[in-house]
């Protein structure tokens, strides 16, 4: 705890409302009270726990020797859209004194539960930190506003998925406080190996019943269609009663609609039918050992399309409650269950077989990273939470004008020689293009900057064009998060400690984001280009200087401190050419428009350049452009030099397989279609054969450095992570 700067054991409040949260919640619990030195645990206990027809579950809370320290009575009878509210308003009420008593330093709240966003809510209002499990995710129903509501309230958020993860970042949550963890269930999921299962299956469904020859049925009710799910609950029923299977049906949770659902359960006999046993509550452990040996499991619950697929047990998925779930291949979905035949179908195709198991939701060590991560939570830290999205100062109304415009983005390009401002529209067209001369000082670049941008976001207007931000794409080393240059490469001056976010943004009114070329170069290709639907791909640009951007799992790295993919400085020699970076051997020194101009410069100055078929003015400079024609009309010097250039780049290209191990390489810039069959023959020969497979192709973009700038913003807008 000394690492975190906290010089007492932090307390913890677990508030548990329901049978399926303490499932994720419990593992988490026995996590903390095993290690006393660091934390102290107080157990709060309140919706349908205390209610017997929903089982009193807090006795298995009890049962597995936690302290209870509160029990709430929080839950209004009644089972509508009223007793719900009424529900949240009575544990807002009786929150503040529990809180006030127990004083945590922060409270773990799970899911999507409107018992669950009273607690959040009164611990966000009594300024008390707050971890929320399993934010992030995507479902049906009224479940996922609350969920999301939560996650505005909470501090810090543990989440199951990739997705989770990506859909929190999305929401602008910091990501310096989002933990991948997996779902805590699936730590006990995936180490539960009970040789006598057949002993709880008998004693929930007979003595006579076999494993894989019965099924598991939980379904809700769906707060947002109360009706619907009642009638796919009766057609359920019917369909489970002409299938025939022995049956183990779980009554449904506290949420409005489920007295009706039970109405419908006894209505058609299903707690005296021989074929069924209802039941309010399973304990876990059993409730595992019986979903892992059904013969299939059917309904709407959560736990099917998230806990079971650690069997691969079949799952049938009735209607729209999981909408938007992450599911393995064990999952069947009957989105639109309206008529019995539908229902028994899917039945007959999922009953008895074996999936894969599926790992979507955990790996079995979510409790661990949960546990470091809360010994990492700093209680000196300010407690306000801050959201990471790019300023906007004004906002613009929607009318009919801005619905018929085309939505653009304002891209600029700075580069070493010029400055380049273009509007380009979504699907990656340049409407308008502007182009100056680079001015060689601070004040003057960033004055011609905003006056080509005020001049671009006006002729938008006539060219029908809504600006929705503006990217900017820079040599350098850039802060993308905080949109400031950090360092500049020597051909741009008096460049680095520049925030360009925030003049731009405060001129134009607009977001703005910042990036390197090379990795603008890289959304280019994601978004227009090679690389579009590519998991794992990376861009070189080849021009005056060397760069690139490397794309993983679909998304840019930056790295630690912004420095990841340079490309151009990746040593190729030890005692190679001295490099602008003040290296020596780098990529960027043998293959970059800069050096071919050196070595283009040394040969001519030595009357060894120009061949027959070339002439050059007296005050005409050398450049890396007649060193090509020299090597393309048979300079075998010119050649050789070729030669070596496209060998240092094909070397640096298998280091960076032999890293990242892309699927995919796309060589960008003026140079890109003179070093390809360099770069292919270099990996043929040099590189390992499990990566000899990688396409090599040349860009086919015009403007990458302007396309990728206005990616920045399109991706953005379009809710695509960057």
């Amino acid at each position: 705890m000394e690492k975190n700067g906290n010089n007492h054991k932090l307390r913890v409040c677990v508030a548990t409302c329901n049978r399926a949260d303490y499932s994720k919640l419990a593992p988490i619990m026995f996590g903390i009270k095993a290690e006393p030195q660091f934390f102290e645990l107080d157990v709060v206990v309140l919706g349908s726990h205390l209610i017997d027809d929903y089982g009193n579950t807090y006795r298995m809370i009890e049962q597995d020797d936690f302290d209870i320290h509160t029990r709430l009575h929080t839950i209004v009878r009644g089972e509508d859209e009223a007793a719900m509210v009424e529900s949240v308003g009575l544990a807002l009420v009786k929150l503040p004194d529990v809180l006030n008593r127990l004083k945590p330093d922060i409270m773990i709240v799970h899911g999507d539960r409107f018992d669950a966003l009273a607690l959040a809510t009164s611990a966000a209002l009594m300024n008390i930190r707050i971890l929320h499990i399993e934010g992030g995710e995507v479902s049906g129903t009224i479940d996922d506003s609350i969920r999301h509501a939560i996650t505005k309230l909470a501090h810090y958020h543990v989440c199951c998925t990739r997705s989770a993860e990506q859909h929190l970042i999305a929401m602008c949550e910091d990501h310096d406080r989002i933990l991948l963890a997996g779902c805590p269930s699936y730590d006990k999921l995936l180490s539960a190996k009970n040789k006598d299962y057949m002993s709880i299956i008998r004693m929930w469904l007979g003595e006579d019943v076999k494993t894989r020859d019965y099924i598991v049925a939980l379904q809700h009710p769906v707060t947002t269609d109360i009706k619907h799910s009642i009638k796919m609950f009766e057609l359920t029923l019917d369909a489970l009663i002409s299938f025939n299977k022995r049956t183990l049906v779980l009554f449904p949770n506290v949420d409005a609609g489920s007295k009706e659902m039970v109405r419908v359960m006894r209505k058609k006999g299903i707690e005296h039918h021989p074929n069924f046993r209802a039941v309010k509550h399973v304990p876990f452990d059993q409730f595992i050992q019986l979903v892992a040996h059904a013969g299939c499991m059917i309904g709407n619950s959560s736990c099917g399309v998230r806990e079971v697929g650690a069997f691969g047990t079949p799952v049938i998925n009735l209607g729209t409650r999981q909408t938007g779930r992450e599911t393995g291949e064990n999952v069947l979905h009957v989105r639109d269950a309206d008529t019995q035949d539908k229902i028994l179908h899917a039945l007959q195709l999922q009953f008895g077989k074996q999936y894969p198991c599926s790992k979507i939701y955990g790996d079995g060590n979510a409790v661990p990273r949960i546990l470091k991560f809360l010994k990492s939570i700093d209680l000196k830290e300010p407690l306000q939470k801050k959201f990471c999205f790019p300023p906007v100062k004004d906002n613009i109304s929607q009318d009919i004008d801005h619905i018929l415009e085309t939505q653009s983005a304002l891209a600029v390009d700075l580069g070493g020689t010029n400055l380049r401002v273009a509007i380009v529209s979504m699907k990656g067209e340049i409407v308008k293009k502007y182009t100056q001369l680079n001015p060689k000082t601070y004040e003057d670049r960033l004055e011609l900057i905003l006056k080509m941008c005020v001049e671009a976001a006006s002729e938008a207007v006539n060219v029908n064009c809504r600006i929705l931000g503006v990217g900017i794409s820079t040599g350098g080393r850039v802060n993308p998060r905080e949109g400031i240059v950090l360092h500049s490469t020597k051909l741009i001056q008096e460049w680095s400690s520049v925030d360009l976010r925030t003049p731009i943004s405060d001129a134009l009114h607009l977001p703005v984001w910042v990036d390197n070329d090379g990795n603008c170069a890289a959304l280019a290709e994601r978004k227009f280009g090679h690389g579009k639907g590519i998991e794992n791909f990376v861009t070189l640009i080849t021009g005056t200087g060397i760069g690139g951007g490397i794309i993983h799992q679909h998304e840019l790295i930056h790295g630690s401190s912004f420095c990841a993919a340079e490309l151009g400085h990746i040593v190729v020699s030890l005692d190679g050419p001295e490099c602008l970076c003040g290296s020596q051997g780098c990529i960027e020194a043998y293959a970059s428009g800069i050096a071919l101009q050196r070595e283009a410069k040394k040969l001519h100055d030595e009357d060894l350049l120009l061949v027959e078929g070339m002439s050059m003015k007296k005050e005409e400079v050398v450049s890396a452009a007649h060193l090509i024609q020299a090597a393309k009309l048979g300079n075998t010097k010119a050649d050789s030099i070729l030669r070596t250039a496209g060998t240092a780049l094909g070397l640096g290209v298998v280091n960076i397989l032999h890293t990242m191990n892309p699927s995919l390489v796309i060589l960008s810039g003026v140079l890109a279609s003179h070093y390809v069959n360099a770069v292919k023959d270099v990996i043929n020969r040099q590189a390992l054969s499990s990566v000899k497979t990688v396409d090599v192709v040349v860009s086919n973009l015009a403007d990458p450095a302007l396309l990728g700038a206005a990616s920045l913003v399109l991706d953005y807008t379009t809710r695509r992570i960057y």
